[in-house]
């Protein structure tokens, strides 16, 4: 059968990115408590296509993602990219993968558990003579207002917020740890199931530590700067806010991407 994608382009244009977004699978990811955690990711796999090439092999990105997808630790990740790499004959190869993560979390005066949501990504990049691996992690917060509680007689506004952090990969860490780190920076931290002992709690908790969205992402900034294992990183807050019509928005990044600097240098 003719391979149409390995005919020739005449309109001399290389492209960055060509690849497969959107595919679906179970994978299995490594988790501190359990070991491993069986998930379900969205995946984007890409690779760059030379200038007299017409087309990619779609079919490879899942052929070589299918031998991994059982253990996607940071290894397997970057040697599933150098994989597609060279079955694809290109220079470069990317991958995006996104997941929820789950944590098994006491509520904290009934000690009642459930399951708490946590959406996390692994993006990387692989050429000849370089490896980038971020992971990212999204956690759910709740804030005070502390301007609000300073001039109310009664009460204050509060909302939940959402933490992104995005990790440059050095040495292993767990997700449950920067989690952790994240949810002890804000007001107070969310939970799935609650009894009215732990609401009690947790908004009394809250009322006593006021966080503005600036102080959410310098605490959490603080933190990870204390852990010194990342190269670079980056940290942004969203809070939803309860009285205005809009969100309260702050971010700030840390260090230098390898990327940076290897396009300072060309």
């Amino acid at each position: 059968m003719l391979d149409v994608q390995n005919l020739s382009d005449s309109r001399q244009i290389n492209l960055n990115k060509v690849g497969v977004k959107g595919l679906q699978y179970p994978i299995r990811v490594l988790d501190k408590q359990n070991t491993t955690q069986n998930t379900v990711a969205t995946i984007n796999m890409y690779a760059d296509l030379a200038e007299h090439l017409k087309g990619t092999h779609m079919s490879r990105f899942i052929e070589v993602f299918n031998q991994y997808y059982v253990d996607l630790s940071l290894q397997n990740f970057l040697e599933m990219l150098g994989k597609i790499k060279k079955k694809l004959n290109a220079k470069r190869a990317y991958a995006e993968i996104f997941f929820p993560y789950f944590i098994e979390k006491s509520a904290p005066v009934s000690h009642e558990k459930s399951m708490m949501q946590y959406n996390c990504e692994y993006i990387g990049e692989v050429r000849d003579s370089f490896r980038e691996f971020f992971i990212g992690i999204e956690v759910p917060v709740t804030t005070v207002c502390p301007c609000s509680k300073n001039i109310s007689d009664r009460g204050a506004h509060n909302q939940r917020g959402i933490v992104r952090v995005k990790l440059c990969f050095e040495k292993f860490f767990w997700i449950e740890d920067i989690i952790t780190l994240i949810e002890k920076s804000a007001s107070a931290e969310l939970y799935t199931l609650l009894k009215r002992s732990d609401e009690k709690y947790i908004t009394e908790h809250a009322f006593d530590n006021p966080r503005f969205v600036e102080d959410l992402v310098r605490e959490v900034t603080q933190k990870i700067e204390d852990k010194g294992s990342f190269p670079w990183f980056s940290v942004e807050a969203e809070n939803f806010e309860s009285i205005h019509n809009h969100s309260a928005y702050a971010y700030v990044e840390r260090g230098l991407k390898k990327s940076s600097i290897d396009h300072f240098l060309q």
